[in-house]
């Protein structure tokens, strides 16, 4: 039988954070989150849940999730600091620069270049992100 991956209150709690009743709205907010949103998209989801929650308990909260490696930051073209669960396995995005819509994708063959890449130029990858910028295509 496999064991579940631990949720993110599970990881704050190993992490030894305080779980507040708001942090708890917000971590539930992004563990039901299949997109990638921004503070104001989080608080309007936590809001909902939990009026008055505060816009800066959301910034704090994200900035120290992302300080423990719970969630990364993405900084698309449109400006907008955006967040997700670390994921359990590496993936990148496509991003659509009509709607803003964001799609996780993995390519096993994408990482073995950039390795090969890497190794020509005599580096080990030791992190990287891979966003690619892209629009539907036309009929």
């Amino acid at each position: 039988m496999t064991k579940a991956h631990p949720t993110l209150t599970e990881r704050c709690r190993q992490e030894g954070l305080r779980l507040t009743g708001p942090r708890r709205v917000i971590l539930q907010v992004l563990e039901a989150s299949d997109d990638h949103p921004d503070v104001e998209e989080l608080h309007r989801r936590v809001e909902a849940i939990e009026p008055g929650v505060n816009i800066a308990t959301i910034y704090r909260t994200v900035n120290t999730l992302a300080e423990h490696g719970l969630i990364e930051r993405h900084s698309f073209a449109d400006g907008r600091m955006r967040f997700e669960i670390v994921p359990e396995t590496h993936h990148d995005h496509f991003i659509n620069v009509e709607t803003g819509e964001v799609v996780e994708f993995r390519s096993d063959e994408i990482e073995r270049i950039q390795e090969e890449i890497a190794r020509q130029y005599g580096f080990d990858i030791v992190s990287h992100t891979l966003d690619i910028y892209v629009r539907p295509r036309k009929g």
